[in-house]
């Protein structure tokens, strides 16, 4: 990934963040399962598919939130009520009409779902880990218009649609722009 910061360690703040979530707030380096709904929701995406979206976020866009990988699936941490929202945005695009092996699904969790979120010492190696640690105590969490847009552009680069059918290898091609 290009642009993506590389903060995989969890600062005391965004610990602090992270802890918010919980019914019993603590810090603690394990993995913890914490609800999502309040304090952030999360959007999951297969692992590629993920991370053609965090490179449209951080190289096209305003970045991302915190970001972590579990199981074969990238966890985009975003903004409250995303999880609500984006599942009609995505109908309102014809996700579903586009689907095929580079357009997945995205799973949606938001208020009575929970994550297993990863340890925050950093360790690079473990399951789930951080690709984008959280490092404020109130971090910037992407919207569902911020999640879906990175979702089409990503779906776009994937599947490379076009408008136009496909030339023939035997076709003449002019250059007309410079006639006046």
């Amino acid at each position: 990934m290009s642009g993506t910061p590389n903060v995989t360690r969890v600062t005391s703040d965004g610990a602090a963040w992270l802890a918010s979530a919980g019914a019993y707030p603590r810090r603690a380096p394990a993995p913890a399962v914490l609800p999502c709904g309040t304090v952030f929701d999360v959007v999951s995406a297969p692992v590629v598919f993920g991370r053609r979206m965090l490179d449209r976020l951080w190289d096209d866009g305003p970045g991302s939130g915190p970001v972590a990988m579990s199981r074969g699936r990238m966890l985009l941490f975003c903004a409250p009520g995303t999880a609500h929202r984006l599942p009609s945005l995505l109908a309102w695009e014809e996700w579903g009409s586009h689907r095929t092996a580079t357009v997945p699904p995205l799973l949606c969790h938001g208020t009575g779902d929970a994550v297993t979120v990863p340890a925050s010492d950093g360790d690079t190696s473990a399951d789930p880990r951080w690709l984008v640690a959280p490092d404020a105590l109130h971090p910037w969490l992407p919207g569902p218009e911020v999640i879906l847009w990175a979702a089409v552009r990503a779906a776009r680069a994937a599947v490379r649609i076009s408008i136009f059918p496909p030339t023939s290898p035997d076709a003449k091609v002019y250059d007309v722009s410079r006639r006046r």
